[in-house]
This record gives structure tokens, sequence and C-alpha cells, in this order.
């Protein structure tokens, strides 16, 4: 498919979001803020920040959703927020720092077990026992916009789709007001699993995740993590390309374009991109389904040095 044939005139009528992670050191804050100054020209509905696991990041997340929010002018921030690992009084105090920096909108988590990726979950003692409970909590504290998660694939502690989406039903339940997918590669999977979740009543947007790949042995891995596939199409176009870096790129932004013109045409409209805090494969992608730059609303983003000195 050629992701060009994604007519002009539906460009305005899709909605673009970035998803960032919180730097761990001054080259990696340096390379987060030029990336979201140059993915900024897209004009994204909204931007969110990564929390985590246990509040492992909390300062940095804090501190980057700050500068996104006062120094760069972008007000759409969302803060991601997770349950596991602190009472609910840490987590609230958590809110209230966020909420006074300007942050509107939550992405609420469970987070992954403390243990990792595999092990078992068990809600800490005096804590949100579920990303449900927190949505509730969140509900109760404002008006906010909530986002939560959703698997097209399942989760992966979950027994089956339909224990998925009942709890999906929960968190709207309790106020969500959007469902962002992990990241998947079968737009089929994304359609049976978004009319399975209409068919249980809910009827809040469901975005799906897009991720475009970088390194696809580290997607293939994360993806087994996730319970999310690789289709073999995929790597079998990316595999032999390891020594081509420039042919590599091109393919990859080719496949991921082409999976959002293809769920465009299916009637999606709203689309979710994981950065991995570099700009250039995704905006790569963005220009090639036809979604132009704008003049940035942002002011430019002070050095590392510059901060730390003032």
């Amino acid at each position: 498919m050629n992701a060009r044939t994604l007519y002009p005139a539906e460009r305005g009528n899709l909605r673009l979001s970035f998803e960032y992670f919180p730097p761990k050191n001054e080259e990696m804050e340096i390379q987060l803020f030029q990336t979201v100054a140059d993915l900024s020209s897209f004009a994204p509905a909204f931007q969110t920040v990564t929390y985590g696991a246990g509040g492992s990041t909390k300062a940095r997340s804090l501190t980057t959703v700050k500068r996104m929010i006062g120094e760069m002018g972008l007000r759409n921030t969302a803060a991601h927020l997770t349950c596991v690992g602190a009472p609910k009084a840490e987590v609230d105090a958590v809110i209230d720092e966020f909420v006074a920096c300007g942050v509107r909108h939550f992405v609420a988590l469970r987070g992954d077990p403390q243990g990792g990726i595999g092990s078992a979950y068990q809600p800490f003692p005096g804590g949100y026992e579920s990303s449900a409970a927190l949505v509730n909590a969140l509900r109760a504290r404002g008006d906010f916009e909530i986002s939560v998660s959703a698997y097209p694939e399942k989760h992966p502690e979950s027994s089956d789709v339909a224990a998925d989406i009942d709890m999906l039903k929960r968190k709207v339940d309790s106020g969500a007001t959007r469902a962002i997918t992990q990241f998947f590669f079968d737009n089929d999977d994304f359609e049976r699993y978004l009319e399975r979740v209409r068919r249980a009543g809910v009827q809040i947007p469901v975005v799906p995740g897009i991720l475009p790949i970088n390194n696809l042995t580290q997607v293939i891995r994360f993806a087994g993590l996730c319970g999310s596939k690789v289709p073999e199409a995929i790597v079998s176009r990316l595999g032999h390309l390891d020594d081509q870096p420039e042919e590599r790129f091109k393919e990859a932004s080719h496949i991921a374009a082409e999976q959002i013109v293809d769920l465009a045409r299916r009637g999606v409209r709203d689309f979710h991109l994981y950065t991995m805090n570099r700009s250039p494969l995704i905006a790569a992608v963005c220009d090639l389904v036809g979604y132009g730059r704008r003049p940035a609303n942002h002011t430019a983003a002070p050095s590392y040095r510059a901060v730390a000195t003032a």
C-alpha cells in the first residue's frame, strides 16, 4: 500500500497524540526535549509522560511534566499514574503535585507488578487495589480527562479477552473518558476487539497505540512480554535490513504509516504514537500519512544546563 493514498480531505479529521518517558540523565533529557519540540509542530491533541512502576520515576516524571506545561506551553500534557507500590496517601499527594503544575488529564494505570512483568500482582497494603479504583479516586477529586489502558490481544495476566473487557468496563463505570491500547500490528485484532468492546456497552473512544519500529529485536522481545505479536510479514520486511539503516528507516516508517492509513479507512480518527523519545521516525510516519506540520505552539526548550544553573 502507498501510504500517501490517505486522501487530504481526511487529514484534518485525524488526531494524533504522543507518548514520552522521563529521561534518566542529561543526555537523554536533551534528546527528549528536542523530540518534544520537533513533534509539537504536528500540534498533537495531547502528549503523555509515563510514570515508572511504584513511582520509580516520580521526581523525573513531575519535572518533565512541569517543563512541558510551564516552559514549553504544552498545556495539553497528560501525566501517567500507577497504583503499584504506594499507599493511597502517597498517590494522592502525587496527584496534587501534578494538578498544581497544571495537569488536567491523567492516564490511570495499575502498573507492572513490583517483581517485574510475569510476576504475580499484589495490591500494595493501604493502596489502590486496581486501576478502576484509581480512576474512581481521580474522578472524585475533579473533572479531569482520564485515559486508561486497553488490550486488543488481551493483557498477559488476563484469563481471556472477555475478562479484559470486563475490567475496561469497570474503569469506564468509575469515570474513564478514553482508552488507549497497547501497541499492536494486526488491525483485524483491533477491529474485532473494538466490536466486542462496543457489544459490552463501552462507548468511550478507544485509541489505537501505534509503535513505529526503531529496533525490531527489541520490539519482538517487548511484544512477547506484553502479550502482543509481531506478524511474520513485518519481520520479513525488516529482519534483513540491520546493516542498511536508511532502508530500515524507510521500511519502518511505511509499515507504521500503512497501519494508520488502513485504520483510518476503517473509520478510526485518533492515534496514539509511542515515540521512544525519538522524533525522526515518528515525524516520517506523520509526513507519510499527510499529517502536515503546523506552526509550533511552544517556546524553545531551554537547555539542561541553563535550567540547572538558573
